[in-house]
């Protein structure tokens, strides 16, 4: 009896809440708080605008997920994949479930279906609309540039920009492409640039190609609506031509690679030198048939003011002849000559008889000479009509 009493193990009793407890440092333990579960969405639903509730499963099991709308991607549906990190919890009350820390989506069907849903929803809300697209100025002086310096990406955009053009300020923040930490990192580089440097010209968002799930960040509703709402105007580039981000949609300008973002901000100095000694050229034929025109003008306006200048130099002079031969014929002195007499008195030419008066003294101017006279009787011949003699 005493025997079997040694060999049997003491009972374990907990109660509700050490049971909890004990639980959740277990689960701390064997996961050292982080579990990441890949499986098929279900039973996804939103409360409250807030909270989010899912599971994911498989043929046989499924698991219970909790967590905040802040950290969804996107729009979410039943029946896509997922693949979710988060700390497993035994809650006292609502039982076991895994609380979110990120969401990735899995497979291209699943991440298809996603860009498909997002994309339908911004189109909506009027982000991709041409009209609120801003001009990029050409070329920029000051750009912020947001991608991993460790990218070809990152290469190839400074490679073309120096080549073609040089003398552009950079502002480089170095951020994940590609990852969980990438949506964050490159959400906070946007949030960045526009409270510490506003007078950048545009920002790039740029990397290079890879697989749906590699570029999916870019396609995330975080990265997208960060595009859509920078201050300082956008040009996404996101993998190659054939490859269309969401973030590229929301951009005030999209390139087709990074190499093609920096062709599109930047003029090619060598064509741009060849364009200016070209423009130079034409500019100097140009002014010299322009002087050569103005100096041609010069001389048959030169020719026309001669021929002005001779034309009323003549006119002027047969004036002239014209205005002697009337103050010749109308010049008092030719009429003396012809018998008659100017008659004045105190100066002033006498015109009528009646205005001289018996006693006056007057000038007479002839033709060889001037004489005085007195008028000496006034006899009347008739009304107004006098007979004056004059003694000289």
């Amino acid at each position: 009896m005493v025997g079997r009493h040694l060999n049997m193990q003491p009972e374990l009793i907990f109660s509700p809440t050490d049971f909890v407890a004990v639980t959740n440092q277990v689960f701390d333990q064997a996961y050292q708080g982080m579990v990441t579960i890949e499986g098929e969405l279900s039973d996804f639903k939103i409360s409250q605008n807030k909270w989010v509730y899912f599971n994911l499963k498989d043929d046989i099991a499924s698991v219970r997920f909790f967590g905040t709308v802040y950290m969804l991607p996107g729009p979410l549906e039943d029946g896509m994949k997922l693949k979710v990190s988060g700390a497993p919890r035994l809650h006292p009350k609502f039982g076991f479930s895994i609380t979110i820390q990120t969401i990735a989506l899995s497979g291209e069907g699943t991440i298809k279906k996603a860009f498909d849903l997002l994309q339908a929803k911004l189109e909506a809300e009027g982000l991709f609309d041409p009209a609120r697209k801003r001009s990029l100025p050409f070329p920029p002086g000051r750009i912020g540039l947001i991608t991993s310096e460790q990218s070809a990406a990152y290469a190839d955009f400074m490679k073309i920009l120096n080549a073609r053009f040089g003398g552009v300020a950079i502002r480089f923040m170095d951020v994940q492409v590609q990852g969980e930490p990438a949506v964050g990192q490159i959400v906070e580089a946007i949030r960045y640039l526009n409270e510490h440097e506003p007078d950048l010209d545009v920002l790039v968002v740029t990397r290079g190609g890879g697989s749906l799930d590699d570029l999916a960040v870019f396609s995330t509703e975080a990265v997208t609506r960060s595009v859509a709402t920078s201050r300082i105007p956008t040009l996404v580039a996101v993998g190659h031509e054939i490859d269309v981000s969401l973030a590229e949609l929301a951009a005030d300008k999209r390139a087709s690679t990074p190499s093609n973002a920096a062709e599109l901000l930047v003029p090619d100095r060598a064509q741009e030198l060849a364009r200016l000694r070209a423009e130079s050229r034409q500019l100097n034929n140009a002014l010299i048939q322009l002087t050569s025109s103005i100096r041609n003008n010069i001389e048959k306006i030169k020719l026309q003011f001669e021929q002005s200048m001779n034309t009323l130099f003549l006119d002027s002079q047969a004036r002239l002849k014209e205005y002697e031969r009337l103050l010749t014929a109308l010049n008092p002195r030719n009429v003396l000559g012809r018998g008659y007499a100017i008659i004045r008195q105190q100066h002033r030419a006498v015109g009528s008889i009646a205005q001289l008066q018996p006693g006056a003294i007057i000038s007479i101017e002839m033709k060889d000479g001037t004489a005085d006279a007195q008028i000496t009787n006034d006899n009347v011949i008739g009304g107004d009509n006098y007979d004056r003699k004059a003694t000289i």
